[in-house]
Parts: C-alpha cells; sequence; structure tokens
C-alpha cells in the first residue's frame, strides 16, 4: 500500500487528489527551503516577483551589479523551469512512469549539493572576488525552485503553485468573498442568474498549501539557523523517497522489457 500510495504521487497516471496531496507537501518543502535558505544566503530564491522589480530599480538607479546579479537570478529559475520541460516531454515520449519523478529526482539530488557543498560554493564563489556573480548557492536555489515549480504546474495543469504564495492568498480571498456573498433575489428587471458559492473545496487546499508553505518556513529557518546547510539533507531524501518508485520503475522496465 505504500508503494501504491507513493507511485500515485509522482507516476504517470494523475488523480486531482494525488496532485493536491503533491502539491501540499511540496508547498511545505519550498517554504522550507525559501525560508531556510534566506538565512544561509540573505536571499529569498523561490517567486521571481520581487527579483524583477528589485532589477528594474537596479536599472534606473545605475547599480549595475546588482542588475546583473538579479539577472543571473532570474535566468536560474527560467533554465530550471525550463530543465523540468524538457525531461516532462522527453519522458512522455517515451511513455515513461518518471515522466514527473525525474525532476523531483534532480532536485532532490540538486539539494544534496547544496547540503552537502554549500559552504564549499559558498567559499568558491568568494574566493572569485566577481561582485557581479551572485553566490553559486543562490543561483542554484534559484534553479531548484524553478525545477519545483515548473513540475507542479505541469502536473496539475497550472492549478497548483507552491514556490510562493501570492496566487494562493489571492485565491483564498476570492473564495472567502464569494463564501461571504450574500445572494439576494433578483429584484425587477435583473436577471436570474446562478447564485454565488464558495468552492470550499478548493478552499481548503488553498488554505492547506499556504498554512504548510508558512510551516516548512518555520521548520527550514529552525534547521538552517541550528545546523546550516546540511539542514537541506533531510529534504532532499523526502524528495527522493517521493520520485524513486517511478524511476525504480522504468529502470527494471529497460531490464526486463515486455516481449
Amino acid at each position: 500500500m505504500p508503494g501504491a500510495y507513493l507511485r500515485g504521487l509522482t507516476g504517470r497516471h494523475r488523480t486531482r487528489a494525488a496532485n493536491r496531496r503533491l502539491g501540499a507537501l511540496l508547498a511545505f518543502n519550498a517554504g522550507a527551503i525559501n525560508a531556510g535558505g534566506f538565512l544561509a544566503v540573505q536571499r529569498y530564491t523561490s517567486h521571481m516577483t520581487g527579483v524583477v522589480s528589485a532589477l528594474a530599480d537596479d536599472l534606473v538607479l545605475g547599480a549595475w551589479v546588482a542588475a546583473g546579479a538579479g539577472l543571473l537570478a532570474l535566468l536560474a529559475f527560467v533554465a530550471g523551469a525550463m530543465t523540468t520541460a524538457v525531461l516532462t516531454n522527453w519522458a512522455r515520449r517515451r511513455a515513461m512512469h518518471s515522466e514527473y519523478a525525474l525532476a523531483l529526482l534532480l532536485e532532490a539530488l540538486l539539494l544534496l549539493v547544496f547540503g552537502l557543498l554549500g559552504g564549499t560554493l559558498e567559499h568558491w564563489s568568494a574566493s572569485l572576488g566577481a561582485q557581479a556573480l551572485l553566490p553559486a548557492t543562490v543561483l542554484l536555489l534559484c534553479f531548484i525552485m524553478g525545477l519545483q515549480n515548473a513540475v507542479v504546474t505541469k502536473i496539475s495543469n497550472a492549478e497548483i503553485r507552491t514556490t510562493h504564495l501570492t496566487g494562493v492568498i489571492t485565491d483564498i480571498g476570492i473564495e472567502l468573498g464569494r463564501a461571504v456573498y450574500w445572494n439576494a433575489p433578483a429584484g425587477p428587471g435583473e436577471p436570474t442568474l446562478p447564485p454565488v458559492q464558495a468552492n470550499r473545496e478548493r478552499l481548503a487546499v488553498l488554505v492547506l498549501i499556504a498554512g504548510l508553505f508558512f510551516a516548512g518556513g518555520l521548520v527550514g529557518a529552525l534547521a538552517f539557523k541550528h545546523s546550516g546547510f546540511i539542514a537541506t539533507v533531510p529534504l532532499a531524501l523526502a524528495l527522493v523517497l517521493l520520485a524513486a518508485l517511478p524511476v525504480l520503475d522504468d529502470l527494471r522496465g529497460r531490464a526486463h522489457p515486455t516481449p
């Protein structure tokens, strides 16, 4: 039963329930990386709104070094999303079980690199003396977050996002507005329209994602505060657990092809 559950979370055949469960788990993961990563590298890396706004400000103010750093962060995030698209489409054309799991497994491996070699990467970045470049750890985290956000976006057909909360909080507000709306009877000459009703199931999912992102932020910040870069290793191992079975199914299929 645990194997079937894990395959349902990251396997090729999707259900809405599985999408939402995976989205909730990855929201916790993103919150932990984003908040904990800030303590490690002094930058938030899971959402690009602030990065793009800061890039515009820096260009206007003539802060060319900061603008270059922001552009690199943006490009790293885009490269992560592109990588997910390439991996997903490559696996889909081959009818692989790991259509979505490959990107998660790559994310796990990169998180392991970040956790085990983060301090070394920081030292290497500083030794270059190139202030126009962001530390390698920041670019790596941006790439990782681009990977993850694209995975959930493709899995859920853009219904769920996990690395930022602006859209999630907006949708919560919309559903709450529908919930409190008073459906007055139509007056003379007014059209008769269906009553305004909140999608309570969707609202519950949105609140869960927002809550788990926050909870992940608390756990990640505490872990980074006390353990540093190594705090990402448990997150990486959790992703390996999520992604491993579809990948193993594909490897077994190659070793024992169906006649």
